[in-house]
């Protein structure tokens, strides 16, 4: 190519083609990839008959030209790009290197100067280290570097692309690269580089840094070469360089003529259109390979025999690099030059590949090279990589000075930082290399610190190598680096000239007790008594991982032992410490003499008076050289040998230390004891066998012991005691402590636990990053009142989930817990830097294909399905993944998920669609028939083939190394493939978790506005994107077939309905009794949803959330929060609706400006309304509650009235019009399902709004109440399913209980029974029977027909079990506690507590906790000494809680429990403490209602008054008027008016009446006579317990009606039965 031609290219617009075929072929090849300050190209290189010795530079600035910015990154960002599949070996190395390797002749071993003719280019990006430098001061994570490589990515890959075009090629792809262009080859057999060499490279260099931006400069060779009649210039420097100012055409130019004359003389240039290289189109040939595998580094190899796609190759992780510069003297030939090279070369390479390095390139200058190594590439992490960079720089730096001629300057830096490590360039011609602000400080180094041996900070720091083996240098100005940070250099390894001082790595702290340490201290007493009472010396060898808590133990036992009197010597070692002889004893010896902290001028003098006595006074000089003291050296000393003098020391060493166990113990405490030497482990292994002294030592199981230390802990007296991880509640109370918080979230549980696994550094160290980067809200744990906003309801959240609270140090401690910030995900958090690096250690430890399967199940999650992992793992088969994940089980990096719990038969994941079905065992059979495992071996495959890592950070470090762009395709990719699996599980039938969701949305599915996934597929080498098309929400066409087979079902049905209680209760006994799987559904399909919410909904809306697809994530969280609901996991519900908020956006506060960052259609808004209103019901925000529940009824289009007249108004129109004007259901059926899920959440607003109007006793709030139970009656009788309509009834059964309406009761109730005749034929209908059980339990018990109400629990409970509803089992037990109280059976009452006690506290809940507390209380009263819990901790419950929202909501329960609390007082004459809770029974008493919690409370209060009146002394209350006798009838009359629909109580309440009424008409009688009559009553009823028999015949005489409907019940049924029906 000429000049000419090379420079119109040149000044044309971009570097862009003037011809339409070259274009075409580039557009073929889709590929971009970011680049370092300068790149050089060879154009034509290497072909006969081109003119040589052209030099040009042209250099763009960043940001300038046209930038391509419709075309993807693919090598550097991971995108997908349309390459071909599956190439060959040789064309994946040819795409690493040039041509001039692809098709060089073979040559000998030896290094030989080959000269290239053409055009050299040299293309210089200015800028690029500010940028860099910009960069790396306002980054905030690594992957910020990503967006960095993206951006420049583009910049550089069009010009790559236009050289091929043009027939040129690529020599270096790196920012330091500059040379001649003649060619060498140097290294050996194993690994081989090119270097470039000549006079032109350094016309070019010279060119390019004359250049400023957007400059084309030429050598001045070139300009002499060209036609310069065209061009105008300004000449720069006489004889050295031009620069071009304009070109003129005179004459018109035909490029394809001119360009097809060019090819004559490219004798490899491709003529395809379908690659840019002959190189790819190359027939195997195995010589070939070989001879190009040697360019390559052995990392990267590996992935590509793995056969890795390329965009898997890429990765952003931390890594040292060491820049060694040689420059050398000018006479040296350039032949000689090039074998000084290869010399140094081999050396280099083989001293860095010890400690993880590899030597990346080799750049020449002028007289002189530089050569670029990385430590810590993938694969080739080790924990003390940089320890093993500055001590490889100084061997390489020794031996350039000592054993390579002609070296006239070698300056070695080094670096430590994150960077891009990957390929970078266009599909045809790429380069594996590093990018990162870390890679332009190491160049800048080399000339601001020439002749040493320089690193940075960070590196100095990481080295974890003594102090005084550094020295600090001044600081310096580096171009275009505004803040390098302070440097060093590094001296080389020097032995310490100083013994070591007394230290632990660990402080004890005093505020935190040492956890789950017990059997660890107990091996140290026993250790201990041992050596004080049988005068032997013991050891205690604790062995651990890395952060397991030893250093800090060792801590303790130093406290322990200087608290008893014993003296202490401790010592902690580190790695270079091994390398001195006897430096353990000599530094354990210095502390025991105390000469370790003295100043140096008075060490002998404090040595001196240790020895006197002890040690012969000749014999002082013995420790001269061991303690650098100067002690005459005596006659007796200088006739000994070097062995002698030894064996001398130590003898003494034994003789004082005998003397000085004889006056107190002594115990040696050495931490990290696998670093001592090997004669320091000979001699404590003699002392330990003829001294009685305790050495207590820590011991990493990683490092191989030497000899002498494997014989010590042999001995009889060592005891080696393993050191476990951290039990689960132990590690969380010790994160509380470290953020000084008493309570956590459950998000932050789970983010401790599974980055932890138990290892106390660990959680301390992501505490800390916790605090330091900001993310944590601390809230006042003393203060919770209601709240009315719902994005300031997080603190509230957290305290309705805590249960267990350490108590506070004092009463005015203040004490706080923490809630995480709205708008972090704590899933895409970083790890710190130093946990990161551990993991990536373990991770680089596996092999290359374990690695990929790892990062790969790093995308999914925690816990990851087989399938969806092999989704991800382009090429890989069943029986290869199976193969690799065996590994990695047996290495325990992977464990089986729930592998202790027993395994469903079927899958729990099913697919929401008949068509995805079929599929997906089409698919199946496809794969079993190409895979050849047998049968044998896979049924050997756990069940639920799901998997979890086991292994702690090692998910979150792998997760990080992926590339931003490959990140999102991926979890692109898992989305996809868990979109249909997100429905409710098979034995629920399918469907969504808010009905009909998926039918209510299709109108927004079609909106313009709506974000899109796109659809990828596999194509064997890369992920190529096929469509860009929106991953659909689920789709109204996915319809489930439980419909139509339930439907034909209930057609059998239809004519069948109970007509009786005796029916309904007839037709549950036999389904309970049957047996057979096929008819029973209790026996079959266990409901699986818990684990569809663990392991698709939950994985699904962070996938979203990743990808940004907003609209899918927050559809998939209202999903995900239903289902929590449904599982009666409140909090969890609230943090999945949290981040849909955060979705949202923040309101506004005026409604006309409301307008959400996601569009979702008016349903999901409604829903989203619905779900907070029944989160906020569970946690006691009353008022909020409310608010957004009228919102939810008011989007679903029905208004709920505000005044008492619009309540009478909408009354009568409910009564009336509503039941005339029922709407028909439309003929379309997806409308008729969207009309159906909007009716679902009108039920359940209108639910939730009767509940809480019920929870207040005014009359308004009556109405309120009575209004939305006629509505949700009406709305629920549009549904043309049964079981919402049998809910319904049920609940206003439940509420005209409560509010004492006794027919309505009773008539719903029968309603309810009628309409359950096809409850059995789904699981919705399931949970409605348990519902409608649970009520026939309420209702007996309240009736008083105990026997009755207990059979009808345990059949409730039986079925609640099944459905996993624990808030409905519960409710159930507490139920069946009440019947077994009032019958006495107290052996009930303590099982039935204790398996509601499994419930509450796996569910956190606080109101359940009160119910049971309550429970408890009364068995302390009455239950004749049975103790289910101590009362201390019933009170120091309801101490912590009583003013929590929930609690104060919930009247009727905390009457019951602050009565009780009073009669327990009172009954210990505490007055005081009875006035306390008894006022506070006097205040809540008005706010109760006629349910059975209510009148329970009732009850007890009325006990307490009778209490007061009859036993209380006078003048005890203090703050509070004693109440008369007529003031407590007036309670006993308002109970008999309040609680009809409660009778069970009234000969218990009529009882206590009466001794009121005995007690009235004795006033005039003596103080004696007035107690006598209530002592015998108060007798009765407290210790007999008559009142809780059952009187059959109470209902006639109370006027209470028996139901003729009522099974007959066996009243003396024993307690044996009902045993039988607890199993």
């Amino acid at each position: 190519m000429s000049p000419r031609l090379l420079l119109k290219h040149l000044h044309s617009s971009g570097l862009l083609p003037g011809r339409q075929e070259l274009e075409r072929r580039r557009e073929k090849q889709v590929g971009r990839g970011p680049e370092e300050a300068c790149t050089y190209w060879l154009v034509g290189g290497t072909r006969q008959g081109c003119r040589c010795g052209l030099a040009a530079t042209w250099t763009p600035s960043p940001g300038s030209g046209k930038l391509a910015g419709n075309r993807a990154a693919a090598m550097a960002t991971g995108e997908r790009a349309a390459v071909p599949s599956l190439w060959p070996v040789e064309a994946r190395l040819a795409a690493l290197l040039p041509d001039l390797l692809v098709f060089r002749k073979p040559r000998g071993p030896e290094p030989e100067l080959a000269t290239a003719q053409g055009v050299l280019l040299g293309v210089h990006v200015t800028g690029f280290t500010a940028l860099m430098d910009r960069f790396s001061l306002t980054c905030k994570s690594e992957h910020d570097m990503d967006k960095l490589a993206h951006i420049f990515s583009y910049y550089i890959s069009d010009i790559v692309e236009h050289v091929l075009c043009f027939g040129g090629d690529i020599l270096n792809i790196t920012g330091l690269s500059a040379g001649q262009i003649s060619q060498v080859i140097v290294g050996d057999e194993q690994r081989q580089y090119l270097l470039v060499v000549g006079q032109d490279v350094d016309d070019v260099q010279l060119a390019q840094r004359l250049a400023q931006a957007n400059e084309i400069v030429l050598s001045w060779n070139c300009w002499k070469l060209c036609e310069q009649y065209m061009f105008e210039v300004e000449i720069m420097r006489e004889d050295e360089a031009v620069k071009l100012r304009d070109m003129r055409i005179i004459d018109p130019f035909d490029f394809d003529e001119h360009f097809d004359k060019c090819l004559d003389y490219l004798p490899h240039y491709q003529t395809s259109a379908d690659t840019l290289r002959t190189a790819l189109d190359l027939d195997p040939d195995s010589a070939l390979e070989q001879t190009l595998r040697k360019h390559i580094m052995k990392n990267l190899l590996k992935k590509i025999d793995e056969g890795q796609p390329t965009e898997y190759v890429s990765e952003f992780r931390t890594v040292t690099m060491v820049l060694v510069s040689i420059e050398f003297h000018k006479s040296a030939w350039v032949l000689h030059l090039c074998h000084l090279i290869q010399e140094a070369a081999l050396y280099i390479s083989t001293v860095i590949e010890k400690g993880g390095g590899q030597l990346s390139r080799i750049f020449m200058f002028e007289k002189g090279c530089m050569f670029l190594c990385v430590f810590g590439l993938p694969g080739d992490k080790k924990p003390d990589e940089c320890a093993h960079a500055l001590e490889s720089s100084f061997s390489i730096f020794s031996f350039c000075w000592e054993k390579l001629a002609e070296t006239k300057l070698v300056s070695i830096s080094i670096t430590n930082g994150p960077v891009f490590c990957g390929v970078i360039g266009a599909v045809a011609r790429h380069e594996y290399t590093v990018i990162g602000p870390k890679v332009s400080l190491v160049a800048r180094m080399i000339t601001a610190y020439p002749g040493l041996v320089s690193c940075d900070e960070v590196t100095y720091l990481r080295s974890m190598l003594p102090a005084y083996n550094f020295k600090k240098l001044p600081e310096k100005m580096m171009k275009n680096i505004s803040n390098p940070g302070k440097m060093y250099e590094y001296l080389g390894h020097r032995r310490c000239i100083m013994f070591g001082k007394r230290h632990l790595a660990r402080e004890r702290n005093k505020n935190h007790p040492l956890l789950d340490r017990e059997k660890e201290l107990e091996a140290f007493r026993m250790a201990q008594q041992g050596c004080l009472h049988q005068k032997e010396g013991h050891a205690v060898l604790y062995e651990g991982g890395k952060g397991y808590g030893k250093s800090q133990l060792l801590a303790e036992i130093n406290f322990l032992a200087q608290k008893e009197g014993h003296r202490v010597l401790p010592l902690k070692l580190k790695e270079t410490d091994f390398k001195q002889c006897f430096y353990a004893i000599q530094t354990l010896m210095a502390i025991f003499f105390e000469i370790d902290t003295c100043p140096a001028y008075y060490r002998q003098e404090c040595l001196h008076k240790q020895l006197c006595g002890m040690v012969e006074e000749p014999l002082h000089c013995l420790f001269n050289d061991l303690f650098f003291v100067k002690f005459p050296l005596s006659f007796k000393v200088s006739h000994m040998d070097d062995l002698t003098r030894q064996k001398k020391v130590k003898a003494c060493f034994f003789q004082v230390l005998q003397e000085a166990v004889r006056e107190t113990p002594l115990i040696f405490l050495i931490d990290e004891a696998q670093y001592m030497d090997a004669a320091s482990w000979e001699f404590l292994e003699t002392l330990l066998s003829s001294v009685p002294i305790i050495m207590v030592m820590t011991l990493t199981p990683t490092i191989t012991l030497c000899d002498c230390a494997q014989h010590f802990l042999q001995s009889s007296q060592a005891v080696l005691v393993p050191i476990l991880k951290l039990a689960a509640t132990s590690l969380l109370r010790m994160a509380c402590w470290e953020l000084g918080v008493v309570s956590i979230p459950q998000e932050l549980q789970i983010y401790l636990l599974y980055r932890c696994f138990g290892n106390p550094l660990y959680c301390e160290v992501l505490c800390q990053d916790l605090l330091s980067k900001d993310i944590l809200v601390f809230h006042d744990l003393q203060k919770e009142e209601e709240n009315n906003k719902w994005e300031t309801l997080s603190a509230n959240a957290v305290k309705s989930t805590m249960y267990n609270i350490p108590p506070a140090g004092s009463e005015d401690q203040e004490l706080y817990i923490c809630t995480v910030k709205d708008d972090v995900n704590l899933d895409t958090v970083l790890l710190p830097p130093l946990l990161k690096e551990i993991a990536v250690n373990q991770l680089d430890q596996l092999s290359p294909e374990e690695q990929l399967l790892v990062k790969c199940a790093a995308v999914i999650g925690h816990c990851f399905q087989i399938d969806l992992l092999q989704h991800l793992l382009p090429g890989w088969d069943k029986n290869k993944l199976l193969q690799v994940l065996k590994v990695l089980v047996d290495i325990h990096v992977f464990l089986w998920f729930n592998k202790s719990q027993e395994l469903p038969a079927e899958s729990i994941l099913v697919p929401s669609s008949i068509k995805i079905i079929e599929q997906t065992k089409e698919k199946k059979k496809k794969s079993d028939a190409d895979s050849p495992l047998s049968p044998q071996e896979e049924l050997s495959l756990p069940q639920t083939e799901v998997l979890e890592f086991g292994v702690p950070l090692l998910r979150e470090a792998a997760w990080e190394l992926w590339p931003r762009a490959q990140q999102i395709a991926l979890h692109l990719e898992c989305a996809c493939f868990l979109r249909d699996l997100a429905c409710r599980c098979g034995s629920c039938h399918g469907g969504d978790f808010v009905p009909f969701h998926r039918f209510a949305i299709c109108s927004t599915k079609s909106c313009s506005g709506t974000s899109r996934f796109c659809s990828y597929k596999d194509t064997g080498s890369v992920l190529t994107q096929v469509i860009t098309d929106r991953l659909q929400l689920p789709s109204p066409q996915d319809s489930f077939q439980f419909q139509t087979k339930e439907c034909r079902s209930q057609e059998a049905f239809t004519s069948e309905h109970y007509r009786t209680e005796e029916e309904f209760l007839d037709r549950v006994n036999r389904k309970l009794a049957q047996t057979s799987p096929e008819k029973d559904m209790l026996t079959t399909k266990p409901c699986h949803c818990e684990e569809i919410l663990k392991l698709v909904l939950s994985p699904l809306t962070r996938h979203c959330l990743v990808i940004g697809e907003a609209t899918c994530a927050f559809y998939y969280l209202l999903e995900a929060a239903a289902a929590s609901l449904d599982l009666s996991d409140n909090y969890m519900a609230f943090f999945y609706l949290r981040k849909a908020s955060s979705l949202l956006g923040q309101p506004s506060a005026f409604s006309f400006l409301k307008k959400h960052k996601v569009k979702i259609c008016q349903f999901e808004e409604a829903t989203f309304c619905c779900l907070r209103s029944e989160v906020c019901f569970n946690m006691g925000q009353i008022t909020l509650a409310k608010k957004l529940a009228r919102q939810g009824l008011q989007l679903l289009k029905r208004s709920f009235p505000w005044t008492w007249f619009g309540v009478l108004l909408q009354t009568f129109l409910e009564k009336y019009w509503r039941s005339c004007c029922l709407s028909r259901s439309p003929d379309n059926p997806s409308e008729n399902k969207k009309k159906l899920a909007v009716l679902q959440q009108r039920v359940r607003c209108l639910s939730m709004l009767w509940q809480l109007y019920n929870l207040e006793t005014t009359t308004s709030s009556r109405r309120f109440a009575g209004l939305a139970t006629l509505m949700q009656k009406n709305s629920a009788e549009e549904l043309a399913s049964g079981a919402p309509v049998v809910s319904t009834y049920v609940a206003l059964s439940q509420f005209s209980q409560n509010m004492g309406d006794r027919d309505r009761w009773l008539h719903c109730e029968q309603v309810a029974i009628q309409k359950s005749s096809l409850c059995w034929f789904s699981r919705e209908g399931l949970l409605a029977t348990a519902q409608l059980m649970q009520a026939l339990a309420y209702t007996k018990l309240c009736l008083g027909h105990l026997d009755f109400s207990i059979k009808l629990g345990f059949q409730a409970r039986e079925i609640c079990r099944h459905l996993k509803k624990p808030a409905l089992e519960t409710l159930v037990l507490s139920v069946l506690f009440r019947s077994a109280f009032l019958k006495k059976k107290f052996d009930l009452c303590v099982h039935v507590l204790e398996s509601q006690w499994v419930l509450i506290s796996q569910g956190h809940d606080v109101l359940g906790l009160a119910c049971f507390y309550s429970a408890c209380l009364d068995l302390l009263l009455y239950g004749k000494g049975l103790l289910c819990r101590p009362f201390s901790e019933c009170l120091c419950f309801v101490q912590r809680y009583e003013h929590s929202c929930i609690l104060n909501s919930q009247s009727n329960v905390m009457l019951g429990v602050h009565s009780s609390l009073a009669m327990w007082f009172a009954q210990n004459s505490q007055w005081n403490l009875f006035e306390q809770h008894f006022s506070k029974a006097h205040q809540l008493v008005k706010r109760t209602n006629a349910s059975l919690f209510g009148s329970h409370g009732f009850v007890r209060f009325l006990e307490c008054h009778v209490l007061m009146l009859q036993k209380m002394p006078e003048d005890v209350f203090m703050h509070t008027l004693p109440e008369t006798r007529s003031q407590a009838l007036k309670y006993f009359k308002e109970f008999f008016s309040r609680c009809v629909t409660c009778p069970v109580y009234h000969q218990w309440v009529s009882e206590l009446k009466a001794s009121v009424m005995r007690s009235g008409k004795g006033e005039s009688m003596s103080l004696t006579d007035i107690i006598r009559p209530f002592d015998t009553c108060l007798t009765r009823i407290w210790i007999e317990g008559e009142f809780l028999e059952e009187n059959n015949s109470f209902g006639g005489n109370l006027g209470i009606q028996r139901f003729d409907r009522v099974a007959d019940v066996r009243e003396n049924k024993d307690e044996e039965e009902i045993q039988e029906c607890i199993c």
